[in-house]
């Protein structure tokens, strides 16, 4: 059976992508989906762990060659998700998180309707303010602009399936970790198990 298409996005700084690891900790079934990106690393980042890290023609090349599954370009940032990764992971029966922002969920969403769409919602504009600027990565004119942008970003969250408020972080993988494991136990997505199980009960019985 080919596994779930599971979107996670969030606004710059909600903690999507430590609400997204907790889960994946947590799940031997889920696989994450490695974003490719055009800009530089931050601090503790890894080449190939949490981004494939490119340059800015190396993405523009992919790009016209048709190898994303969708693509945006997020406060001068480009960052796109691998059609060809996601389509294997998928085929191999395993769930495929993204972990991708607002723009790209909307382009995977008209893409894949049966996805799962997840937002994770910050408890306040102060917390996510607060967030930004402990994480230390971010000059005050990126902090700047990724609030200004946090507004619209979080009048979209009526467009998921899902939200889950990150106000306290076991919670918040835990209401994640739940989320994906209910879409796997769909009536839909069981209902060739469930009759091969059916099957076993029109069988005569020993006596």
């Amino acid at each position: 059976m080919i596994g779930n298409l599971i979107i996670v996005s969030a606004p710059s700084g909600a903690g999507k992508t430590t609400l997204v690891a907790g889960a994946l900790g947590r799940d031997n079934r889920a696989r994450p989906s490695i974003s490719f990106t055009s800009r530089h690393p931050r601090a503790g980042e890894k080449q190939g762990v949490h981004y494939h890290f490119v340059s800015r023609a190396e993405f523009e090349a992919m790009i016209a060659n048709g190898d994303f599954l969708e693509w945006a370009e997020v406060h001068g940032n480009l960052y796109g998700t691998s059609r060809r990764a996601v389509e294997e992971v998928r085929s191999s029966g395993s769930d495929v998180i993204l972990t991708i922002d607002i723009q790209g969920a909307a382009q995977a969403r008209q893409l894949f309707p049966d996805a799962v769409s997840v937002f994770i919602m910050p408890p306040s504009l102060d917390a996510l303010a607060e967030r930004l600027e402990s994480r230390g990565t971010d000059t005050a004119h990126d902090r700047r602009l990724r609030l200004e942008s946090a507004l619209h970003e979080m009048e979209q969250y009526v467009n998921f399936d899902y939200v889950v408020i990150n106000d306290d972080l076991n919670r918040a993988i835990n209401e994640l970790g739940a989320i994906i494991t209910a879409e796997r136990c769909r009536t839909g997505r069981r209902g060739e198990i469930g009759a091969r199980i059916l099957q076993t009960f029109n069988k005569p019985r020993r006596r």
